[in-house]
């Protein structure tokens, strides 16, 4: 379904005139430097491109896509809440998210004083596109956002079911893809052009191995992305970081390395799990982690805390369940001793 995205856009954001910066007005590289009251001396004593083009550039390469498309975000959580500050008028405009999903949906929707709708996953952790169409023709829906690979349950969902929802639904869809590189199918950044309401979400946190970095990147149209650089921060990524993320993205092969390794040690974690009679189920996965039924999450979580084993107790949100990151093949293996032990109890 098109969008016209003006009309999707709060009116004072429209209207904002964004931050104007020194390196908004003049952007060349050589020159003396006196315009934006920096220290004269030191390395890093200059503000960083506020744009990062050369990022952006490598970006682009990687995902065959346009620099025009990319925004880079202080983590993938920055463009979440610009995403509600662009489109959602507080207390007034409501966003649309599928649960048991990512918490900080819920939590940018609460800050932003936007009403977020929570519709149940089925049994099976994909969409009930019968539970749908009622929300499209309200006026005040903006946003939907859409976590595939999800997190905490590890799966993809439906092509057809996320296409279902760009197709009928005018606002705009926020697809995070937070753990696309561990699965075989493709990102739908490949689909930018065929949807103009579609914001597609990925970060340098998980596959990359630059959580500390803080890098989150989306995938847009040029319209919408004129409106997240007039609401964003000045310099919203530092220069460190840049060079960081540059560094490590030139060596895809490295990347490529760590990917393998994690999968692998995944397809072994699973199958040395399902021997212990504490698991009473291991959900499918499609990205760095595992989600499994046990007999007592609550339990079990604090006796590997006190093993100094840090597993994620999800029981609050799907009962009984802990969520399991992939670690090192030596972390690996402590782990399923533990729980081996424990079994044996």
């Amino acid at each position: 379904m098109k969008s016209k995205i003006n009309e999707l856009v709060r009116k004072n954001i429209q209207a904002l005139k964004p931050y104007s910066t020194a390196r908004d007005e003049y952007s060349g590289k050589e020159g003396i430097f006196l315009d934006a009251n920096e220290n004269p001396f030191g390395i890093y004593n200059r503000y960083p491109d506020p744009y990062q083009p050369a990022l952006k550039k490598k970006l682009a390469e990687l995902k065959n896509t346009s620099p025009e498309q990319i925004f880079i975000g202080n983590g993938s959580d920055e463009i979440i809440d610009l995403a509600f500050r662009i489109f959602c008028e507080p207390g007034q405009d409501k966003a649309l998210t599928f649960v048991p999903t990512y918490g900080m949906y819920e939590v940018s929707a609460n800050i932003n004083d936007v009403d977020l709708i929570k519709l149940p996953l089925n049994d099976d952790f994909q969409i009930e596109k019968d539970l749908l169409q009622p929300y499209f023709s309200d006026p005040n829906l903006k946003l939907v956002f859409i976590c595939s690979p999800n997190n905490p349950t590890g799966n993809l969902l439906r092509t057809e079911d996320i296409e279902f929802i760009l197709n009928q639904f005018c606002g705009i869809v926020i697809l995070d893809e937070a753990y696309i590189d561990f699965c075989d199918r493709p990102s739908f950044i490949e689909k930018l052009t065929d949807y103009s309401n579609l914001i597609i979400i990925q970060t340098l946190s998980k596959a990359w191995g630059l959580a500390g970095v803080r890098l989150g990147i989306g995938y847009m149209n040029e319209e919408i992305l004129s409106y997240f650089n007039r609401v964003k921060p000045p310099y919203n990524i530092s220069l460190l970081n840049q060079q960081t993320a540059l560094e490590i993205l030139n060596d895809k092969a490295a990347y490529d390395d760590k990917v393998k390794n994690i999968l692998a040690e995944k397809e072994q974690m699973i199958q040395r799990l399902s021997t212990l009679k504490m698991i009473r189920k291991i959900y499918p996965s499609d990205a760095n982690f595992i989600l499994a039924e046990v007999e007592n999450a609550d339990q079990l979580y604090e006796k590997l805390v006190e093993r100094k084993i840090i597993i994620r107790n999800r029981n609050s949100v799907i009962k009984n369940c802990v969520r399991i990151s992939v670690g090192t093949s030596e972390e690996n293996e402590q782990l399923l001793n533990a729980l081996k032990e424990f079994s044996n109890d």
